[in-house]
């Protein structure tokens, strides 16, 4: 993780989710995606290693997400982002883009990561929506 200290707990979240057969993927406090495991990488399409750490103006266009008409849900309106902002767990469904361009609907969950210092990131866990 790139020079500078991570928050134990993000590094923590990252041990745990690397472990999970479920796609899940971890965010900072600024929303940068720091890290999203092998499950989501087969999803997407692409590796984390090959994708690497990105804020929303880089994953949104990538991925979307994409709501029931085709357009793109606004960063601030994303589970992630109101979990990061609001402090609680938030559910959604929507559609993604995987890098071969086929479109999944997936359900997500997302999970503010917080300790005594404040908010540090959050992680989300998303699986293919069963239409």
């Amino acid at each position: 993780m790139e020079g500078t200290q991570k928050p134990i707990e993000l590094i923590l979240a990252r041990n745990l989710m690397s472990g999970l057969s479920t796609p899940a993927f971890l965010v900072d406090a600024g929303g940068v995606i720091v890290f999203y495991n092998e499950a989501a990488g087969k999803l997407l399409g692409v590796r984390f290693e090959e994708f690497g750490r990105a804020g929303p103006e880089q994953w949104g266009p990538a991925f979307g997400p994409f709501d029931q008409d085709g357009k793109t849900i606004p960063y601030d309106r994303l589970p992630i982002t109101l979990a990061l902002r609001e402090g609680r767990p938030v559910h959604d469904t929507f559609r993604i883009r995987a890098a071969d361009g086929a479109e999944h609907e997936i359900e997500v969950s997302a999970m503010p990561i917080q300790t005594t210092g404040g908010r540090q990131g959050a992680m989300a866990v998303f699986w293919e929506a069963d239409g």
